[in-house]
This record gives structure tokens, C-alpha cells and sequence, in this order.
């Protein structure tokens, strides 16, 4: 930074200090615009990124988030900044400064997801995003209760330390809904996961969320399906929960026969949850097993995504973000007589 835009930073920190606070925007951004006119987008991003963080911090929200979203879209999109370390690390310290429910930071977030998706931008991908900078929009999200918004980042982040955080979420969220309902919580990780190419994340959220599980329900009744190469635990009164986890078992194997043997076993409880996990495994068995899905426009694996988060087709009940839950209509009713699964090749 030079010693100029470092004396222009510190005379609007003055102003803000003193309570000047439109004062201090409105000549941050028309000091900023003469930077802009002439392409020095650096001098434009230290003024952008400084007083941002200087109005947030001074609970100016809105002031703050102008700046900050101008930052985005003037220099990192128009200017087509790549998307490495240095770069990041100025837009997660902006993005933790807002306050929690700040209306401007979802405009913020946007503008982030079309700056790291951007064709032509060195670092982005078109199709999926930063994971790191996914993975720390998800969990700021996640600690605000914002559930449906902090899964879609955390699902697309696809690093490991994603899926605990997810897993967690999703374990505080079934903890308000029927104990019945397990599988279609730890569903909304493990097979998105799966359907993006991520085992090592579905995996995880799978054994953080049965790990929490049996913590909170110790008397829930559990088996062991072992043989020389696996080991599967089973809950003899959640068949669709033991679905998800010899599914991943299938998985790992690469084990066709396995998948279409679990499909016919378990037919009876896929009909409770409807289409949405139908649509979820029919992807699943294209790309882990070679099982073709007839041709469709589109993109079918962001249309299942869409589905399964965000209760497509209006089958599912919405979650507010005051943190209240709702059983979906998707959720299978509790069966009076549930046997647990017989034993499956393991190897």
C-alpha cells in the first residue's frame, strides 16, 4: 500500500472514529472511483477493502457492505483478479466482519460466487466455486443457524473439513424433528456428497453423524455386520439409515452388484421418501457404477441438488432461519414391526 492511500485511510478513519460515518462513505467512494477510471484497480482495492472493514467494524452495515460489494464486482470481476490466497483472504476478513443478518451481505456472498465462478478468471471454476471459500461461507452460515444456505456452500466446498461442520448441523437439526426421521438428516450430506464425486467428504458426514447419534441415544439398539475386508453397524429400528451406510460400503468397494442387491433389499422404505432420493441414486449409480441415466438438458446433478436442499417441487417444508424445523412431507412414517436387515456379502 502506498503512502498515499494509507493517509487517505487513515483521514477516513478519523471521520468514522468521530461518528461521520456518511461523510467517511461518500468520500471513500468517490476517491475509490477515480482509481477505477483509470484502471488502478490495487489502489482502488486497498481504499475498498479498508473502509469496508472500517464501517462494519463501526456496526455501519450497510455503508460497509456497499463498499465491500463494490470491491467484488468493480475490481475482482471486472478486472478479473485470479483466485488465489492473497486475494481470498481479503474477502473472508470482510465477510466474517458483517454483522449476523446484515441484509447486504447476501448481495456480498453472491457477488463472491460470480467473482470464483467466472469464466476466463485464473484460479475460478464455472461450475462449482473456491472450495475453501465455499467451506468458510458455510460454516459462517452454519453457526447462524442459516441451514439451507450454509449446506448448499458446505456441500460444494468439497474438502473434508467441510463435511463435519455439515454433519453437525444436520444432526442439531434432526434432534427437533421424529427420532424416525434420522436417515432423510444424514441423507442431505451423504448423498450429495456422493452424487458431486465426493466419498471422502459423504463418508465423514456419515460417521460424525452416526457418531453423535449413539452419544445422545445410548440405548438405542445397534448390530454389527462384519466380515474379513468390513465392518457395517447396523440400527435395527432406522432400515433407511443402514441404507445410507452399505450404500457407502458399495461405494468404496465399487460394487455394482452390491448397489443394485441394496436398491432391491430396501425398495420397500425408498417408496417413503419419495422421488427425491429416486433422483439421488439414479446419479449415484451412473457414476459410481456405470448405470446410464437416459439423456436430459440441463444439468441433472445441480437439478437433484436443487431438489434435495431446497425441497423442489414444493414436497418440502421450509426451515426459517430463526432456527425452527418441520418434518418434511418426504419423511417416512415409523413402522410398527422393523426387522433388521439380513447379513450381506461384505466382501
Amino acid at each position: 500500500m502506498s503512502n498515499k492511500i494509507a493517509k487517505t485511510i487513515a483521514r477516513q478513519k478519523e471521520k468514522i472514529a468521530e461518528g461521520n460515518y456518511y461523510e467517511a462513505h461518500q468520500q471513500l467512494r468517490v476517491i475509490t472511483s477515480r482509481y477505477l477510471k483509470s484502471s488502478d484497480y490495487t489502489s482502488a482495492a486497498d481504499i475498498l477493502s479498508n473502509g469496508s472493514l472500517m464501517l462494519l467494524k463501526a456496526g455501519q452495515g450497510g455503508s460497509g457492505g456497499d463498499l465491500a460489494i463494490t470491491l467484488l464486482t468493480d475490481v475482482y470481476t471486472k478486472a478479473s483478479w485470479p483466485v488465489n490466497d492473497a486475494n481470498k483472504r481479503r474477502v473472508i476478513e470482510i465477510l466474517q466482519a458483517f454483522a449476523p443478518g446484515e441484509p447486504t451481505r447476501k448481495r456480498f456472498i453472491q457477488e463472491l460466487s460470480t467473482w470464483m465462478t467466472k469464466e476466463g478468471i485464473e484460479g475460478s471454476n464455472q461450475e462449482r466455486g473456491d472450495p475453501e471459500l465455499h467451506h468458510d461461507i458455510g460454516v459462517l452460515l452454519a453457526n447462524e443457524g442459516e441451514a439451507y444456505e450454509a449446506e448448499r456452500h458446505l456441500l460444494l466446498g468439497q474438502v473434508p473439513q467441510s463435511a463435519q461442520p455439515l454433519a453437525h448441523m444436520h444432526y442439531n437439526w434432526y434432534k427437533e424433528d421424529s427420532p424416525h426421521t434420522a436417515a432423510i438428516y444424514a441423507s442431505r450430506s451423504v448423498l450429495p456428497y456422493l452424487v458431486l464425486g465426493n466419498l471422502q467428504s459423504a463418508t465423514i458426514a456419515m460417521a460424525v453423524f452416526t457418531s453423535q447419534l449413539l452419544s445422545n441415544n445410548t440405548s438405542i439398539p445397534t448390530q454389527t455386520i462384519e466380515s474379513s475386508r468390513s465392518s457395517v453397524r447396523i440400527f435395527p429400528s432406522l432400515p433407511l439409515l443402514n441404507f445410507l451406510s452399505l450404500l457407502l460400503l458399495a461405494v468404496q468397494k465399487s460394487d455394482k452388484s452390491l448397489f443394485q442387491q441394496l436398491a432391491r433389499h430396501y425398495a420397500a422404505h425408498l417408496k417413503d421418501v419419495g422421488d427425491i432420493w429416486t433422483d439421488a441414486l439414479a446419479q449415484i449409480g451412473d457414476i459410481w457404477f456405470g448405470i446410464k441415466l437416459p439423456r436430459q438438458g440441463g444439468n441433472p446433478l445441480f437439478d437433484m441438488m436443487g431438489s434435495m436442499l431446497f425441497g423442489g417441487g414444493g414436497n418440502q417444508a421450509q426451515k426459517s432461519s430463526a432456527g425452527s424445523s418441520q418434518a418434511r412431507s418426504s419423511t417416512p412414517q415409523p413402522q410398527a414391526q422393523i426387522k433388521a436387515p439380513v447379513a450381506m456379502d461384505l466382501d
